[in-house]
């Protein structure tokens, strides 16, 4: 079967897809049309791009000309917005996505392959992870510096937490890596149920935890890849949970965004910054 996409770009997207449903859309969906990722929003927030592209669906053989009368006649815009149109065809795209996924080498021994994958290396440590509920897979570049500083670093038997965990991601590869517990800590229910699913699939033990319950008792590892804003305002809490000579990794931010970011913590920590396309993590030894 195959489809009708008609696709838009206005200030109004949210009346945009109820125009469009109103006159026979099948689906509508929201997509970023320029290069302004939303990454990990609030509880209750549904943000979208500064500019949003409308996809919507239609039956292959449906008239769209209703749908697209409204969209000129009504739609609060000066002009009315130019619609393409094309002809899609119809695939399993949960299973196209899968059969693109490659296994990718973090460093050292570290590898994180999706499930249908495999890794020759018999010295390998493997996170198996699909594309699921959380984000985190390690190819954002912000997941890949930490995923790339674990590879080296030595944390056998160490405690380690992962907040804003996400998929589970870097609290597992911490715990492949040797780290002797772990605990994850998300404001999302769904992350922390992606994350002991995950965790399961790796033969991990991994403890979550809402952001209210976890314990803030000192840590030799913690791990925070959310965003900048968010890291300054916890920096007096994720500073409070690294034990003294313990490491803080700091990732989420821009480069623009790492200065103010990494003076949060200066006054407890010795940070070093590494860089990569546009973004920073940050590592810091919590002083005595």
């Amino acid at each position: 079967m195959a489809w009708l996409q008609l696709r838009l770009q206005t200030r109004h997207p949210e009346f945009a897809e109820e125009l469009l449903l109103a006159h026979g859309a099948q689906s509508v969906s929201f997509v970023d049309a320029g290069d302004t990722p939303v990454l990990e929003p609030l509880p209750g927030e549904t943000p979208l791009w500064a500019q949003t592209a409308v996809l919507a669906l239609f039956a292959e053989d449906a008239d769209p000309e209703p749908a697209l009368a409204a969209i000129a006649a009504i739609l609060p815009e000066q002009n009315p917005p130019v619609v393409t149109r094309e002809i899609v065809e119809d695939q399993d795209w949960v299973r196209l996505c899968l059969d693109q996924m490659q296994a990718v080498h973090f460093g050292g021994a570290l590898w994180i392959c999706p499930r249908h994958r495999t890794v020759e290396d018999a010295s390998a440590v493997v996170v198996r992870l699909d594309p699921g509920l959380a984000f985190g897979t390690g190819t954002h570049p912000s997941t890949s510096l930490c995923l790339r500083w674990l590879a080296q670093a030595d944390i056998a038997g160490q405690r380690v937490l992962d907040y804003g965990c996400g998929s589970g991601i870097l609290a597992i590869a911490a715990l492949k890596l040797g780290a002797a517990a772990a605990t994850g800590v998300d404001i999302d229910p769904q992350a922390l149920t992606a994350s002991l699913e995950n965790a399961r699939d790796n033969e991990v033990e991994l403890t979550v935890s809402d952001v209210s319950g976890f314990k803030t008792a000192p840590y030799d590892l913690v791990l925070a890849n959310i965003l900048a804003g968010p890291l300054i305002e916890l920096a007096p809490l994720l500073s409070a949970c690294v034990r003294p000579g313990g490491q803080l990794v700091l990732a989420g931010l821009l480069d623009r965004q790492a200065e103010e970011v990494a003076s949060a913590y200066a006054g407890d920590f010795e940070i070093e910054a590494v860089s990569d396309e546009g973004w920073t993590r940050l590592v810091g030894t919590r002083l005595p």
